[in-house]
């Protein structure tokens, strides 16, 4: 009977080891396997990040696609100068006498033949100067409304301030290449193309500058 239970014992003892070997090497694959999935999942997830923006984490923060913030610099500026004269002169001279009529004494009138004789002189001056110049400075964010499949950026945007009753409108539109866009997230107005740029003003104090339609219709229909 002891021989039996010794046998049991050594067996025992010499299985114990080959189990926690296995206990050891299913707690290492259960922990390389949970390491594993995590290292994935954290690396899906910024692989979407990038994906969603399509930029890299150090790249500047543009506007690239619709639905973007693009702050425009206004600096448009424009002259014009025109000068213009005219002058014209036209004369004319007209003598014309008879000398000889059929009869002696025949149509004459107080011993004369009839003649006739004009003169006329024309003369036009006139000229003018135009002189005009123009500046317009602000800045304004605009929202990126489409993409053009070459990656141009169509932008469109206004803007509204309101100061003592007067309200002004800036409205920009127009196309913007992503090469023309500054660190900064800005680009200047010059190099819009298409650039539809409209400044204009609202209030009692724009209103006084206008004249009345009375004035218009005066100037409309004088003669002179």
């Amino acid at each position: 009977m002891k021989t039996v239970f010794k046998s049991a014992f050594d067996s025992s003892r010499r299985a114990s080891p080959r189990i926690a070997a296995s206990v050891y090497a299913i707690f290492f694959a259960a922990f390389a396997a949970l390491l594993l999935l995590v290292s994935s999942s954290r690396a899906e997830s910024l692989w979407n990040a990038a994906g969603v923006s399509g930029r890299s984490m150090f790249a500047d923060r543009k506007a690239a696609g619709r639905g973007d913030i693009l702050t425009i610099v206004v600096s448009e500026s424009a002259v014009a100068q025109s000068s213009q004269n005219k002058k014209s002169t036209r004369e004319s001279t007209l003598q014309d006498a008879l000398t000889k009529f059929i009869y002696p004494g025949l149509g004459t009138h107080k011993g004369q033949l009839p003649g006739m004789g004009a003169t006329g002189a024309t003369s036009y001056s006139g000229g003018g100067d135009v002189s005009n110049s123009q500046s317009l400075s602000a800045r304004a964010a605009v929202l990126v409304t489409d993409v053009l499949p070459n990656g141009n950026l169509v932008i469109e945007g206004v803007r509204v301030v309101t100061f003592s009753g007067e309200t002004q409108y800036v409205v920009l539109r127009g196309l913007v290449r992503p090469d023309d866009i500054a660190r900064d997230n800005s680009v200047v107005s010059t190099n819009i193309a298409d650039a539809r740029v409209e400044f204009y003003a609202e209030g009692a104090l724009t209103d006084a500058q206008k004249r009345g339609w009375l004035t218009k219709v005066y100037e409309k229909l004088r003669p002179l």
